[in-house]
């Protein structure tokens, strides 16, 4: 019964990116293979362009054979005429000592600016992060808006009786193990600052709510009181956890120290109410209740109180995810005998089916609110999706052997 850290198994770990649909105001960038990069070990230039075209804002425009790199000044004129709005030069270079210089410099074609670059010099295995970072780098200066493409992702494989805890960069690639057990492991969650992730497991034969920190491997038991413990979700201070516990009859909602310690109920209620939600203000908790006859989402102070309905389509709506703008809620509503991701404009009420999969499972919003990742089936194989808000662009994270459930996205990266 013993878990164990262990390091990634490749066949588990790989993902491939593949792009679908078209959004209606797509910037088009192009983005020049690097100078020296068919020497490097990954493709920084593929990488950039695969995050880039994911978000939804980009499409990509042919750069087939421009030699560029980054003290290039591009002929903007050429650029133009294919149609580009900005351009990115870049190269990659084997230092001495093993690891790899990066450079890069982004150009707005149409004013014919230099929007500025950087350097870095990182071993092989920081050569993806470092992709990612210059996608950030790139998405920011041209929406205005901070990119996500450095965040990890956290989710859960089943292959045969084991059971793997996994984090990865946002796009799948660079999955590492951080758990595996023969007995189930559900809802991960981050914490606010990104170092630790809340769990559930399955391995004393019943649900018990742990805190692994992500870096060390360590890991301490939060909450195994009789009955049930499950559902946590981190408050955005990061020092407690809403969790269900059925320790007093029936589940429940209540708040606990993130260091363990006696729990505090949150409100009494003759349903069953959990899949607990904080806002990013910390002042509201969203959670799936069944008090009116069958699963709806609600909302309730943080210090306690009555709860309000927030879901009035459909009649089984539950997973919530509340984006970190406090503008959307993400749910998971049974139409028809499938279960499709749906999203709600809190202000208005407005609700949008995202998806034409009958499978959907564990919706959660990027950190700038832009990108939804959630577990589903597509052509008969499990698969970890991510979609626009409006479901026009989305992205499967193709993995292999075993199901794929219960992603959840990480927070910003701290420098």
């Amino acid at each position: 019964m013993a878990l164990a850290s262990s390091p990634a198994l490749p066949a588990l770990a790989q993902f491939r990116v593949e792009v679908t649909g078209v959004g209606l105001t797509q910037l088009p960038i192009a983005i020049a293979q690097f100078k020296g990069e068919a020497q490097s070990p990954q493709k920084i230039s593929a990488i950039i362009q695969a995050d880039l075209e994911r978000s939804g804002q980009f499409r990509g425009v042919d750069t087939a054979g421009a030699q560029l790199d980054e003290t290039s000044r591009p002929d903007v004129a050429l650029w133009r005429q294919k149609n580009a709005d900005a351009l990115v030069s870049g190269s990659v270079t084997r230092l001495p000592d093993g690891r790899f210089d990066v450079r890069f410099r982004l150009w707005d074609v149409v004013r014919g600016q230099d929007l500025g670059g950087q350097g870095f010099a990182v071993t092989v295995g920081d050569l993806r992060l470092v992709a990612h970072r210059i996608s950030d780098f790139i998405y920011e200066k041209l929406t205005g808006e901070k990119g996500i493409f450095s965040t990890r992702i956290a989710y859960v494989t089943k292959a045969g009786s084991n059971y793997r805890l996994w984090v990865a960069d946002a796009d799948g690639e660079n999955a590492q193990s951080a758990l595996s057990s023969p007995e189930p492991i559900i809802s991960p969650a981050w914490s606010p600052t990104g170092k630790q992730l809340a769990y559930v497991s399955f391995e004393s034969r019943k649900p018990v709510v742990y805190v692994h920190d992500v870096a060390s491997g360590r890991r301490r038991l939060v909450a195994n009181f009789r009955g049930s413990n499950s559902a946590p979700a981190w408050s955005p201070d990061g020092k407690s956890l809403a969790v269900t516990l059925s320790r007093d009859g029936g589940s429940q909602l209540y708040l606990i120290n993130a260091e363990g310690g006696e729990p505090r109920r949150l409100m009494q209620s003759s349903g069953i109410d959990t899949e607990p939600e904080f806002s990013s203000d910390g002042r509201t908790i969203y959670f799936v209740s069944d008090r009116g006859g069958a699963p709806q989402i609600y909302k309730v102070a943080a210090s306690g109180g009555s709860a309000e309905r927030v879901t009035f389509t459909g009649n089984y709506n539950i997973s919530p995810s509340i984006s970190p703008d406090g503008k959307w809620l993400a749910y998971i509503s049974r139409v028809g005998g499938g279960y499709k991701l749906h999203v709600q404009d809190l202000a208005t009420g407005t609700v949008t089916a995202i998806t034409d999969t009958t499978s959907d499972e564990s919706p959660s919003f990027a950190p700038n609110s832009r990108l939804i990742v959630y577990a589903t089936v597509q052509q008969g194989r499990e698969a970890l999706m991510t979609t626009t808000l409006d479901g026009k662009i989305k992205a499967r994270l193709a993995g292999q052997g075993g199901d794929l459930r219960e992603p959840d996205w990480g927070p910003f990266q701290k420098p």
